[in-house]
């Protein structure tokens, strides 16, 4: 029974962490990056400038990733490392709860993108498709 539902739980699990990463890179376009830029600078972090958009494209291009559970491994690894970011420079001044601003929610998007990431994806993920047809068939 585990077995069997372990699939849809990771594609579910990929398809809400994509989109909440989609949803935040795609607000710091909307809301302009030169505003984003002005958070980065505010909160410290190096290079704001460059960072800002790069990060925005992180998110909604990993995002979409983890939708489709394409280049898993690669992505997850690069998301976690951003909310790792955002824990150092926003968020773990302010403690744990989110409520204060802390970094619970940072630490689970973080854990949650690594776990999916090297889960192979789940049901309909494009990696797991790809690495099927790669397979030898016996004959």
């Amino acid at each position: 029974m585990l077995d069997q539902a372990r699939p849809y739980a990771f594609l579910l699990a990929r398809i809400a962490l994509g989109v909440i990463f989609l949803v935040h890179g795609a607000q710091k376009f909307l809301t302009g990056l030169d505003k984003t830029t002005g958070f980065f600078e505010s909160a410290g972090i190096p290079l704001a400038a460059v960072a800002a958009p790069a990060v925005a494209v992180l998110e909604v291009v990993g995002g979409v990733a983890l939708i489709l559970g394409a280049a898993l491994p690669v992505f997850g690894v690069l998301l976690a490392l951003n909310m790792l970011g955002a824990i150092v420079f926003v968020h773990l001044a302010n403690g744990f709860s989110v409520g204060e601003g802390g970094y619970e929610f940072v630490l689970a998007l973080a854990a949650g993108t690594l776990a999916v990431a090297f889960s192979g994806g789940g049901a309909l993920a494009v990696d797991g498709l790809r690495q099927r047809r790669r397979q030898p068939v016996a004959v």
